[in-house]
């Protein structure tokens, strides 16, 4: 089959499209999915420039996040059949095959039937993304009806997402963006207020926005400089979850503001086996699939790429600016 081979630490150019072995199934929960498209995220650039996870020789498959049908089942397979559509974030860290490949093999246990008005391009940009929301919203975040949330990079893989689920529960949403272009797209998606992004000065908008109070959760999906302002943008009592490493900071107003600071990876379980975290992250799916169902929850492509066109891709994706995802289309 066709793949992608990490074949090195480094750039781009360490990706090789190759014919590689077709996996088949080595334990009777199994499944084997032929691949219709492959989401694409920064943590695949990431391990692609500094390593894998496991001390475990490469080269190696990348791409958690995946999108198909089931073309063979093990003998004790229970919940799924050939020819169900399913989506999943599975593999892709140095120990598991990823899903830049035709075909994995995956246990049932890690899948869910994708939603039935999403295409396989729609469903396999989402899985990641949308856990990564809903834990820094609801399981870390513990968002309400009718609280503020501030989500920053409203319009990138995990903030267009987090925008729609947020306008889900019932929250106001406010969310920065880097151009009118983006702030019209990020209200399309349901943000009440957006802020054009510039350093030293979205804290201030935010405060204005909620009558000096600050938002009641703050989403950084940036980094450093933006979580340090952040902390003068929430509210006394509220919460600041943040995807990155924020490095070394003052966090002296952070404890005057009494806030709760958090830390989001949905890919903990993955990388710790803690199987029953991951079971979280499939109900987390199922609840997904059905508000996609009924029209509530959209996932944004902004460019669909060929499998051969993987050093573009991740070219693109390291830049910091694409719009909701990108995806590889293996049909």
């Amino acid at each position: 089959m066709k793949a992608i081979l990490m074949t090195a630490a480094g750039e781009a150019s360490t990706l090789s499209y190759q014919d590689i072995t077709e996996p088949t199934l080595s334990a009777a929960t199994q499944v084997k999915v032929k691949l219709q498209a492959a989401g694409i995220n920064p943590v695949d650039t990431k391990v692609r420039r500094h390593g894998v996870f496991y001390p475990l020789p490469l080269p190696t498959v990348l791409g958690c996040d995946g999108a198909g049908l089931i073309v063979e089942t093990g003998a004790d397979v229970k919940n799924f059949k050939v020819g169900d559509k399913v989506w999943f974030c599975n593999g892709g860290l140095g120990r598991e095959q990823g899903n830049y490949a035709e075909y994995t093999v995956l246990d049932e246990r890690w899948l869910s039937l994708s939603p039935n008005n999403y295409s396989p391009i729609e469903a396999a940009a989402a899985p990641l993304v949308l856990i990564t929301a809903w834990g820094a919203l609801f399981s870390k975040g513990q968002l309400q009806a009718g609280q503020t949330v501030l989500i920053h990079a409203g319009v990138g893989g995990v903030g267009h997402v987090a925008i729609q689920l947020a306008k889900i529960i019932g929250a106001r949403v406010i969310t920065t963006v880097s151009s009118a272009e983006k702030a019209e797209f990020a209200k399309n998606l349901g943000a009440d207020e957006t802020i054009l992004y510039k350093p030293n000065g979205f804290a201030e908008q935010v405060k204005q926005l909620t009558d000096g109070k600050g938002a009641d959760l703050v989403i950084d999906t940036v980094g450093a400089e933006v979580f340090k302002e952040s902390i003068s943008a929430t509210a006394h009592f509220g919460r600041l979850i943040t995807l990155l490493d924020p490095g070394q900071i003052d966090l002296t107003e952070a404890r005057l503001r009494n806030l709760l600071i958090g830390f989001e990876l949905m890919l903990t379980p993955m990388l710790r086996d803690l199987d029953n975290a991951r079971d979280d992250h499939i109900a987390i799916l199922n609840q997904c699939k059905a508000w996609a169902e009924q029209g509530l929850l959209k996932l944004h492509v902004s460019q669909i790429f060929k499998l051969e066109e993987a050093m573009t891709a991740h070219q693109l994706i390291e830049t910091g600016h694409t719009t909701g995802k990108i995806v590889f289309s293996l049909e």
